[in-house]
């Protein structure tokens, strides 16, 4: 039995569009602090339990992945040279020069201890069958410089797949304690201070020479400080005022950012809004009719306005671009907007008006506890109470929560206190969905939602045996089910504004490419 966790929107990213934030005018300077803003505290540090996106951003300083992805999308190497593909394995041949930050040469053995350990039951991760597809296995050749991870069965994307995995080496191998509030990678920094709840400070490793693409750490600043940050307000005065040299920027501040003399920006798809209704035995959404005739009762093309704060795009699908399968899976899914039907619906579903006007059955109101992140922006809080508004109309008590990320996955996973929730999903690739929106339920597995689709899970198994492009058409008509379904409701394509100020980084799906960072003065 493994531990579930939840991807508030995962920074599961690597592949996704990015872009360059920065003054248009600065001079490099070498060495010098960079400060970043995070939205929350990134918890426990250990690669293998790390889920959230600020836990990730965190960690893409001190590990490094196999594979990375270039700008056009395509596969490059990481601390991988070259690889060979099969079906059901992907064997890589590790370059020679790679060093952990305690100064031990990284091995295959390293890699394949990474894998194992995810993998192993004992462990409870909440990445494998998300990052770590379920039931691979890791085999390394320290002589050969190979390491091979295979699957029972041919898995799609298994070589996309390593793109997320940051690999362990040196210390953090045989004593994974130091790796709650410590790091133990090969990436470009080495973690130096952890103070939870304010901020996170790292040094450079001038040794890095092995970054995807040919990086290295000549240019990059000698320190970099992660400051906890979780009013986006307060973001927004830091950076303005020269405090920070950057942050991302999700609801209304991003405007006043985007219009400070000498603050550069960028705008930048960053995942979907969309909220989920808990199907389990005893909760009202179990039953698909008040599921359809929830988000029949719901202005979809509203709510989106309200939730991006005007700054979204229309939803096209649940994986980040370059989407590996092209189409729209949400076009013609969801059911249109209609009070009436909505109201019909429930009636016919047995719950019928009482005296305060909300619904009842068999003794039972029809009450509903939803939950939403309170790091996102006061536009996902707008989003909450037009939607509470919205089923109140259609004789809905609903009551809202709003809570910090850490929160938020403990209620998913373990508390289990919703019936709908705000959860934005962010991942590169089909096959890191499939443990969250099927198999076993939390708090046994990590379907969250108590999702039972059976149309789902037989377009997926299908498609997972396919090499990626073949088996597109059905991944994309496994999305398509689950929205029709109503097992989660697509409701805006959030972007972001990456600001810098004396600075120059690129971010890639909300998270800053620490190889990419430059300090500059005189911008």
């Amino acid at each position: 039995m493994r531990t579930p966790a939840v991807l508030v929107a995962l920074a599961l990213l690597a592949a996704a569009c990015g872009g360059t934030a920065g003054t248009k005018t600065g001079t490099p300077v070498t060495g010098g602090t960079f400060t970043f803003a995070i939205s929350a505290d990134p918890g426990a540090l250990d690669p293998a339990m790390g889920v959230l996106s600020v836990t990730n951003q965190v960690l893409k300083f001190a590990y490094d992945t196999l594979v990375d992805v270039g700008a056009d999308g395509r596969i490059v190497p990481g601390l991988a040279e070259k690889w060979q593909v099969k079906p059901d394995s992907v064997t890589f041949t590790l370059r020679g020069d790679a060093t952990c930050s305690d100064g031990a040469k990284l091995t295959p053995s390293d890699v394949a201890d990474t894998v194992n350990h995810v993998a192993d039951p004992a462990t409870k991760s909440p990445i494998y069958g998300v990052v770590v597809p379920i039931g691979m296995k890791a085999k390394a050749d320290d002589a050969a410089g190979t390491v091979t991870l295979s699957t029972p069965e041919p898995f799609s994307f298994i070589l996309q797949s390593t793109q997320t995995m940051f690999i362990v080496c040196g210390k953090g191998v045989k004593d994974r304690s130091v790796l709650a509030h410590g790091t133990s990678g090969s990436g470009p920094y080495r973690l130096t201070e952890a103070v939870s709840g304010d901020h996170y400070t790292f040094k450079v490793r001038r040794e890095y020479v092995w970054g995807p693409g040919g990086t290295t750490a000549k240019d990059l600043p000698e320190t970099v400080t992660l400051k906890v940050v979780p009013n986006e307000q307060t973001a927004a005065n830091l950076l303005v005022s020269g405090t920070l040299n950057g942050a991302v920027f999700y609801g209304p501040d991003r405007a006043r950012v985007a219009a400070t003399p000498g603050v550069v920006k960028n705008v930048l798809p960053f995942g979907n809004g969309q909220f989920f209704y808990h199907q389990g035995d005893d909760r009202p959404a179990h039953d698909p009719a008040v599921r359809k005739a929830l988000t029949q009762a719901v202005n979809l093309k509203e709510l989106a306005g309200i939730a991006a704060s005007g700054t979204g795009r229309p939803v096209t699908g649940l994986v980040l671009d370059p989407r590996p399968c092209q189409g729209d899976t949400v076009a013609g899914h969801l059911p249109a907007y209609d009070q009436a039907a909505a109201g019909a619906a429930l009636d016919a579903a047995g719950w019928r008006a009482g005296a305060d006007g909300v619904r009842v059955k068999d003794g039972k109101r029809l009450t509903l506890r939803f939950v939403y992140p309170t790091t996102r922006g006061s536009g996902v809080q707008a989003a909450a109470e037009y939607l509470a508004a919205a089923w109140k109309k259609a004789g809905v008590e609903v009551k809202l929560n709003g809570i910090i990320d850490a929160k938020l996955a403990e209620s998913l996973n373990v508390t289990q206190d919703w019936d709908a929730i705000w959860l934005p999903i962010a991942v590169t690739l089909p096959t890191q969905l499939v443990g969250f929106l099927s198999g076993p339920a939390a708090p046994k597995g990590a379907n969250f939602a108590h999702l039972a689709n059976t149309r789902y899970e037989s377009l997926i198994a299908r498609a997972a045996k396919l090499p990626a492009a073949e088996g597109c058409e059905l991944w994309l008509e496994a999305e398509s089910a689950l929205f029709e379904n109503g097992d989660l409701v697509p409701v805006v394509e959030n972007t972001v504004l990456a600001a810098a100020k004396n600075a120059t980084f690129t971010v890639t799906a909300g998270d800053v490419v620490p190889t990419s960072i430059r300090l500059t003065q005189g911008g």
